[in-house]
């Protein structure tokens, strides 16, 4: 997991990634936003997730990363909104140098890391193999792929099936700070 001291804009507090999974079973980092399709399409059933697996000691934390330059809809106001609007259990933490989601070599929104008691990646890749209505989905949201890399982390498992990457909107990088990896 990447170290980082990231602001919380709904409680106005600062979060030290490093000591927020201490002692936990399994850390779930997400990278989400306001307003990609992907995410909105998937908003109930990721807070539903964080709940189911909070009360098994699952550390739970999201990270928006957007340029505000860009998309201002993505800024700390709107978050701390959709925050207390969806009932996010979780903190949701504003990346405004997007230092954070290149240590993570995140690419879009939402994508989904999970880390083992020892802070060790354990899984990076989907929530489900749902797609909003407009981009030609009609599976349902179940977030099986994420519940079933918590489910084996949880029981010391190993994956034992394939990943499939996330696919959404790419994160919205601030001009002239996109990754080299990312064509910037």
């Amino acid at each position: 997991m990447a170290a980082a001291d990231l602001p919380e804009p709904l409680t106005g507090q600062t979060v030290k990634l490093s000591e927020y999974a201490a002692g936990a079973p399994a850390t779930l980092v997400m990278f989400i936003c306001n307003h990609c399709p992907f995410v909105v399409h998937l908003k109930p059933a990721i807070t539903e997730l964080a709940k189911d697996y909070q009360a098994k000691g699952v550390k739970v934390v999201a990270i928006s990363s957007n340029s505000v330059e860009t998309h201002p809809q993505d800024g700390p106001e709107k978050m701390a909104e959709d925050a207390k609007a969806q009932g996010y259990t979780f903190p949701y933490l504003f990346d405004s140098t997007q230092e954070v989601a290149k240590a993570y070599s995140a690419a879009c929104t939402p994508e989904f890391y999970v880390y083992d008691a020892d802070r060790k990646l354990f899984y990076h890749g989907q929530f489900d193999n749902s797609r909003p209505s407009k981009y030609g989905g009609d599976t349902p949201v179940t977030g099986e792929d994420l519940r079933h890399a918590l489910d084996c982390v949880l029981a010391g498992k190993p994956l034992g099936r394939a990943v499939k990457n996330s696919i959404g909107c790419n994160i919205k990088w601030q001009p002239g700070n996109a990754p080299a990896w990312f064509g910037g």
